[in-house]
């Protein structure tokens, strides 16, 4: 989809886990952040990687391969036709190879464009794409109370860059009508349409409705889905495609840490969480079972209590004791930052963090449930395949502990202080100068978290490597590519 470490390496490191080889394109071909992939060598290296005979699927970024990147799918640029020419890669690729599994994700596109400063060369910097994303918020045709408001926006955007806003929507929504019928013909084996950060309310409605219906009327519900969510979409296909080799398909139970925690709402997902959990379950190749369960997922919601924490860390124990593999997805950062923090610093100072078979925590609801599920089912398969990396695994863990809560909880307010402080309030790409030295000083403070995390995680281990940066030249989101080792007694 982009090359944040979220959306290419956690797949490869996936594969790691399970002992199967993830093959991934070379970085500079997948772009970096505003600027696009390069669609047509990423076709060629497809091309490729399909004349190998040893690869028995593919899960494809259908945005990376249409557009250029998930960035690149929000702005006017690669025409319908260009996508479409792109896209017949996928028809060659089953010609090419006939017994593979092609998995392919694309999303519906958000109603805000990407966030830039004002001055940058980029469609709709701010202001435009706040107004734009105010616009694109309210209902679909406006309410008459939202009226004054649509016209008032309207004016502000301008004319060229409404129109070139909603032309980009109307694009990305017939390619994602051409990817149903690709998945009709046959072409794609499973395909998910991930609703990238978008409530209730909207212009996505309606595109959304529209793609249902088509599937519906396609008969394909049993190969693909629209569900909410886009970053989590890749690990999830790769974690299908794992368990696929292993010839498994695995049990999920979910069980939440309120009696009302299903019916929770992540503010910038259209549907309620279990919506989301339950559709990802089948992305990732498992199964809902709440009675005969291989995993079980925990899900912490917003507002838990004390008493339920308490209830919630005494139920994760017992299953991991009766050797059941347990995930959990704590969303309390929906809401509260230090509820996340609290929970996190408890689990490892519990020592139940280490027992987990997966951690996340991080962004939206159904970026956290689909990276815990993929670990866990990465994990499942390894085992099975008797292939599992013990090292790899613990190394996911520990990076995503460090990224989701070190990071979000502890580093990030820190250093978004430290740009205010010096007169710099839009972190959304930061000038080179100031680039540079904020992503000196989260180097610095998550390093010294890093090595506390590790302690509690895993004693016997120690760091070999780390390396941490601001890939994005932003505080949004760091990367962390880390080694770690037995310590050997002396």
């Amino acid at each position: 989809m982009d090359d944040r470490p979220v959306t290419a390496e956690l797949p490869v490191m996936l594969g790691r886990i399970a002992g199967i080889q993830v093959e991934a394109p070379p970085q500079p071909l997948i772009g970096r952040f505003l600027d696009p992939g390069h669609s047509d060598d990423l076709i060629a290296w497809l091309n490729h990687e399909a004349a190998k005979p040893q690869t028995h699927a593919f899960v494809v970024s259908t945005d990376m391969l249409a557009y250029g990147g998930l960035t690149a799918s929000r702005v006017p640029g690669a025409t319908y036709a260009d996508a479409v020419f792109r896209l017949r890669a996928l028809a060659r690729l089953r010609l090419e190879s006939p017994s593979a599994w092609i998995g392919a994700f694309g999303t519906v596109m958000r109603l805000a464009p990407t966030g830039i400063p004002a001055g940058t060369p980029f469609f709709a910097a701010y202001p435009i794409w706040p107004y734009l994303q105010q616009y694109a918020n309210l209902h679909d045709p406006p309410l008459p109370n939202e009226t004054a408001s649509a016209e008032h926006l309207q004016a502000l955007i301008g004319e060229p860059a409404l129109n070139a806003y909603l032309a980009t929507r109307a694009r990305d929504l017939a390619v994602d009508r051409l990817l149903l019928q690709m998945t009709a013909k046959g072409v794609i084996d499973r395909l998910v349409l991930g609703q990238d950060d978008a409530g209730p309310v909207g212009l996505h409605v309606r595109e959304v409705a529209l793609l249902q219906s088509e599937l519906a009327g396609a008969n394909l519900s049993n190969r693909a889905s629209i569900e909410p969510g886009a970053d989590e979409l890749g690990m999830a296909l790769v974690a299908h495609a794992i368990a696929r080799a292993a010839t498994w398909t695995p049990r999920i139970s979910v069980r939440y840490s309120t009696p009302a925690g299903a019916l929770y709402q992540d503010p910038i997902e259209y549907a309620p969480i279990s919506a989301a959990i339950d559709a990802l379950i089948g992305v990732c190749g498992g199964v809902r079972d709440d009675s005969a369960s291989e995993i079980v997922l925990y899900v912490r919601v917003p507002g838990t209590t004390s008493s339920e924490d308490d209830a919630l860390m005494a139920s994760m124990a017992n299953d991991v004791d009766q050797g059941r593999s347990v995930a959990l997805a704590d969303l309390s950062y929906l809401t509260s930052y230090h509820d996340q923090a609290a929970f996190a610093q408890r689990l490892l100072g519990s020592g139940l963090a280490s027992r987990l078979d997966a951690y996340a925590s991080w962004n939206t609801n159904a970026n956290t449930a689909g990276t815990a599920l993929a670990e866990a089912i990465a994990a499942g398969a390894g085992r099975r395949l008797h292939s599992y990396n013990a090292l790899a695994h613990r190394t996911f863990t520990f990076v995503r502990f460090v990224d989701d809560y070190a990071f979000h909880d502890e580093v990030r307010p820190q250093l978004n202080a430290t740009l205010a402080a010096e007169g710099i309030t839009d972190h959304t790409l930061l000038p080179p100068a100031a680039a540079a030295a904020i992503a000196q000083l989260d180097r610095s403070l998550l390093w010294n978290d890093a090595v506390v995390i590790l302690s509690q995680l895993d004693p016997s281990y120690h760091i070999a490597a780390i390396s941490i940066a601001l890939p994005w030249n932003r505080t949004f989101e760091t990367s962390i590519t880390a080694g770690i080792a037995p310590t050997l007694s002396p």
